[in-house]
């Protein structure tokens, strides 16, 4: 997990994307194969250089890879089964062809990458795009819908469908995110993932990670303390659940936070 937490702490760390999903995918696939999902995004790309030329435009390309991808290869959403933590790793979507709109985001972008192509992330409220923008023109594009190419009024729309959030009076949130917010974002999915599946040792790993990478957001901290207080790591989830009230003292969960803290009190009193 080195290069992963490396990328979580620098903005400006030299891992790449990809690796850096990688060795997220690794927390549900220990032990797979980077070197298959890097021969395969490498294969990709190379099959969407064969319809280019040198001086091809941005338009073009993003043709050309939408045509390779959704029509050829089918990747698309995977809208009937959207929990399952496969659609959050990289490996798997490379072979299953669907996934999660940041993880079909991050093989656009990865594939741009290998062709310096400026294709970046957009985390709309409540969904994931990419933008390609340079000097000259942007697009916007929806990978989870095959590559839906999206005005300005279909970004509005998304974020009113999916967050409902009026992107007019916020425009910044279709500015390009970096690479860590992006990794920041998958493991938040992940982890919300693994709540819902009540797969806690899991989603414990994914909290330790994001804790390392925001210190001072205490709603992770509140999370993995219940996850401590449901594993029996009672001195764990008092050291966690006392960070959070340091961090949010004005929080809403405070009294459901100092009963859980008290609990832990009474049971460190019956060990005596």
């Amino acid at each position: 997990m080195e290069r992963l937490r490396d990328a979580l702490r620098h903005e400006r760390s030299e891992i790449t994307l990809d690796v850096a999903a990688l060795e997220v995918a690794s927390l549900e696939f220990p032990g797979l194969d980077f070197d298959a999902s890097i021969f395969r995004l490498g294969h990709i790309a190379e099959q969407i250089g064969s319809q280019l030329r040198t001086n091809s435009s941005g338009l073009d390309f993003i043709n050309a890879t939408n045509q390779l991808l959704f029509d050829t290869l089918q990747f698309r959403g995977n809208e009937e089964n959207y929990y399952d933590p496969r659609n959050s790793c990289l490996n798997s979507v490379l072979i299953r062809t669907t996934g999660i709109p940041i993880l079909l985001a991050v093989v656009y972008i990865e594939i741009a990458r290998r062709f310096s192509r400026p294709v970046y992330g957009v985390g709309l409220p409540g969904h994931f795009i990419v933008t390609y923008e340079d000097s000259e023109v942007r697009y916007w594009v929806d990978p989870f819908h095959g590559g839906r190419i999206l005005s300005f009024a279909d970004c509005c729309a998304l974020a009113k469908e999916t967050a409902g959030v009026d992107l007019r009076t916020n425009p910044a949130v279709l500015a390009p995110v970096n690479k860590q917010q992006i990794l920041v974002r998958m493991l938040s999915n992940l982890k919300a993932i693994y709540m819902r599946g009540q797969a806690f040792a899991k989603a414990r790993q994914v909290l330790d990670l994001l804790i390392e990478a925001m210190p001072e957001y205490a709603e992770e901290y509140r999370h993995r303390g219940l996850i401590h207080l449901r594993q029996q790591n009672h001195r764990a989830a008092k050291t966690d659940l006392e960070t959070y009230l340091r961090l949010e003292p004005d929080s809403p969960e405070r009294e459901q936070v100092e009963k859980q803290l008290l609990l832990i009190e009474r049971w460190k009193a019956g060990l005596n």
